[in-house]
């Protein structure tokens, strides 16, 4: 028994002496593996990043190692890999080599702020605060500080992931949240009118994922949202999909949460239920809610697609799709293919992928450090490079407050639920469009500005497809055309650098000097200290001779 002992000590401690034998030597040794690696193998993620961007920050890391702490080079390493803005390309923090430890909260951004959605049972009191600071800094600068750790393919990727990064103390200190690594991490906290702080302490294992974002009550954790009911979105979530008939507005609502088969009915055969039920009673929508869903195995949505396609609900203001910032991968293929071949609605928020990405990744692991890296290498494209957009929009924009969370109200279903198509538009850009064509001109304005103030269409980036119909015009060297469509767009926009800065390279074009200048004066007033201030500025100094 005695020997035994001894050899479980004699190897611990030679795990622990293996651990602390990853030198500076060995983690610059791993960053040009990882560098060259990229390079030779993943050249082709070069397209949101320079390659020599990618290189001078592997240098700046590479120079930086011998002064930084094991858990502040892992988060270097996450910072390098970050830069291609691909979710499926990231580092692995859950490792054996350095400790990284877990807040005992939940983070989740709602449309008013960022709330602790659940906490363990040791902190009832700070359940359902809002996050006002994080050690001394003020959460918006402290999302600021962790944005560069996330592989973020857009906005909403960050705000899905976000609550991860947060929850790690060694993240915070290595982006300077806080200034020294302590596992007892202040916030400053809000609830009930009353700002009070909280001091809580991470641990190793407070390591539960959260369940599609939200983590729910149990022996260890509270959750914020009233036990009373259940909002349908959360219903049956040990289930991948299900679906439920709601009579008073004859409606079937399914909420499908991955794209893979669930062990009690594969994806066929569910859907084959859902039309076959459409067929034969009195629906009049359907609603296929996959805001939580973070993908899987695309070759499994043409059961979905084919349904939709075939069934007698597939018509403009009949089938909603619900999006949001868990939409991702494999559903982003899902989405892609409704809103190539259906006459579905989106409603919700934006999706985390790229319209068009780079999915499906390999773990590389570094030789010395055994650190794990996933490296994304294959290319899904399901719409024409011109039609690529960071995310998918929704055709109406819905989101929720934390006091909808809390109270069980789902006002993204009920937006579906109460569409009416009076003045509605799905393609905003499409309807100006056919109004320019059409010679309606005075009407075209006043639609703009309609379109432009809507929030229901506040995640469609009106703004810049404006701009692009006006370079396009350009292009083709229709001036006077491109001169009025980026007019239009400073009306709509008026505070926008990005509308003025086309209209002054429009005038400039045109030969229009002394508007130029105009144009550019005000781009530079507006986007003042920004790069678009900075290009105006360069543009007045050629226009004037260098003066």
């Amino acid at each position: 028994m005695k020997k035994l002992f001894a050899i479980l000590i004699y190897c611990f401690l030679i795990v622990s002496i293996s651990k602390a034998q990853i030198t500076v030597s060995d983690w610059q040794s791993d960053l040009r593996f990882l560098q060259t690696t990229v390079h030779n193998d993943y050249s082709f993620l070069f397209k949101k990043v320079a390659a020599k961007t990618f290189d001078d920050e592997v240098e700046k890391l590479y120079k930086a190692i011998p002064s930084l702490q094991p858990h502040e080079i892992v988060t270097g390493f996450s910072r390098i890999v970050a830069l291609f803005q691909y979710g499926h390309t990231d580092v692995y923090f859950d490792n054996k080599i350095v400790p990284f430890h877990r807040l005992p909260v939940n983070f989740y951004q709602f449309s008013d702020g960022i709330y602790l959605q659940a906490v363990t049972r040791d902190y009832p009191q700070a359940l359902g605060a809002k996050v006002l600071k994080i050690g001394d800094m003020p959460i918006n600068d402290v999302l600021k500080a962790i944005y560069p750790v996330v592989p973020s393919e857009n906005d909403q990727y960050f705000k899905s992931h976000a609550s991860y990064y947060l929850r790690i103390p060694e993240i915070l200190h290595a982006q300077k949240v806080i200034p020294i690594l302590t596992n007892k991490i202040k916030f400053t906290l809000e609830k009930d009118g009353k700002v009070f702080e909280q001091i809580f302490e991470a641990k190793e294992s407070y390591k539960t994922t959260p369940q599609y974002g939200y983590i729910q009550a149990d022996s260890l954790w509270l959750d914020a949202r009233s036990g009373d009911k259940t909002p349908l979105y959360l219903k049956h979530l040990d289930k991948i999909y299900f679906y439920e008939y709601l009579p008073e507005s004859k409606t079937v609502y399914v909420r499908h949460s991955q794209i893979q088969d669930d062990p009690s009915e594969a994806i066929p055969a569910f859907y084959a239920r859902v039309f076959d039920f459409i067929e034969k009673n009195d629906v009049e929508k359907l609603v296929l809610d996959v805001r939580l869903n973070g993908g899987g195995n695309n070759y499994k949505n043409k059961p979905i697609v084919t349904g939709i396609i075939k069934s007698k609900i597939n018509q403009k203001g009949r089938v909603f799709v619900i999006l949001g910032r868990r939409t991702f991968s494999a559903c982003q293929n899902l989405v892609n293919e409704l809103h190539n071949y259906t006459n579905a609605i989106f409603v919700g928020e934006p999706t985390s992928e790229n319209i068009n990405f780079y999915g499906d990744n390999r773990r590389i692991e570094l030789p010395k450090s055994k650190l794990g890296v996933a490296l994304s290498f294959a290319w899904w494209q399901d719409k024409p490079q011109w039609e690529n957009d960071d995310w998918l929009a929704p055709n109406i924009a819905a989101e929720m407050s934390f006091e909808d969370y809390r109270s069980n109200r789902d006002p993204i279903l009920d937006t579906a639920l109460q569409f009416a198509d009076k003045d509605f538009v799905t393609d905003p850009m499409g309807h100006l469009r056919e109004l320019f064509q059409s010679g309606k001109m005075t009407l075209i304005e006043s639609e703009t500005m309609r379109l432009s103030k809507d929030t229901r269409y506040r995640f469609y980036n009106l703004e810049g497809k404006l701009i692009q119909a006006g370079k396009d015009l350009v292009i083709r060297n229709q001036m006077q055309n491109a001169l009025y469509v980026f007019e239009l767009a400073t009306k709509a926009y008026p505070q926008s650098a990005d509308t003025w800065l086309a209209l002054a390279s429009g005038f400039e074009q045109a030969k229009q000097t002394e508007k130029a200048i105009t144009a550019y004066q005000k781009t530079a007033e507006i986007g003042a200290k920004t790069p678009v201030g900075e290009q105006a500025l360069q543009k007045l100094k050629a226009l004037k001779g260098g003066k």
